[in-house]
């Protein structure tokens, strides 16, 4: 009698591949195609920017901005140029803000002066000065004359007290806003908060502040620059 044969017994399936590894058979990856547990993806580039504005562009983005600016116009600018239009982005506007702020003279009207010089010449600064001006020039000859009425009204006082306090507050969210997005290193914020406190408890006069915290900070960030590029050799 011959013997019964066994079931031949299933072949054990082939062990995983490691994550990271690919077998002698799989195609080559495809350069820039993230490996599964080696490298992640890369992080989402931001939009491009929109094409430069045109004079008339500009003399239309800053009156707007003029007339809704009550207290305050440079929240609206930064939002036409950096959110709506995307002519900027966020560490080009605050370079050429920070410069308007050391010069004399409003610092959103010597920024008006340089955006608009940046993108259309001289008359784009021009057009960029005339729109931020000329509707809030006209709308306070209108409130002048209608003031001498109404100056005496407690209620007129309650309300220039509470829309000084709405822009004081436009101003400060729109400040940290910013510096939110550009995220400063510890200790641009440390001079930041310095000059904060130097400004609005010490009084100290802006020239002095500039004088005293501006080499401070280039050298803090010319110490960051070095350092970045010692980290990266």
């Amino acid at each position: 009698m011959t013997a019964a044969r066994r079931p031949a017994l299933p072949e054990p399936p082939p062990p995983a591949p490691l994550a990271g590894r690919r077998d002698r058979d799989d195609p080559p990856p495809v350069p820039g195609t993230p490996v599964p547990g080696k490298n992640p993806a890369p992080p989402a580039e931001a939009p491009p920017l929109d094409p430069p504005p045109t004079a008339r562009q500009l003399f239309a983005a800053y009156a707007k901005a003029g007339l809704l600016g009550f207290g305050g116009a440079q929240v609206w600018v930064r939002r036409a140029m950096v959110e709506e239009h995307r002519w900027m982005t966020e560490r080009d506007y605050a370079e050429v803000l920070g410069l308007g702020q050391v010069l004399p003279g409003p610092n959103v009207g010597n920024a008006a002066v340089m955006i608009g010089r940046r993108f259309a010449g001289l008359r784009g600064a021009v057009a960029a000065t005339a729109g931020l001006y000329l509707g809030p020039l006209v709308v306070l000859m209108t409130l002048v004359l209608a003031w001498q009425g109404f100056a005496d009204n407690p209620h007129v006082n309650a309300f220039v007290h509470g829309l000084a306090c709405a822009a004081a507050g436009m101003v400060i969210g729109n400040g940290l806003r910013m510096g939110g997005n550009l995220r400063p290193p510890p200790e641009l914020v440390a001079i930041g908060l310095l000059s904060t406190a130097a400004a609005a408890w010490a009084r100290v006069p802006l020239p002095l502040i500039v004088l005293g915290l501006g080499p401070v900070s280039i050298a803090a960030v010319v110490w960051r620059a070095g350092r970045a590029g010692g980290t990266a050799r």
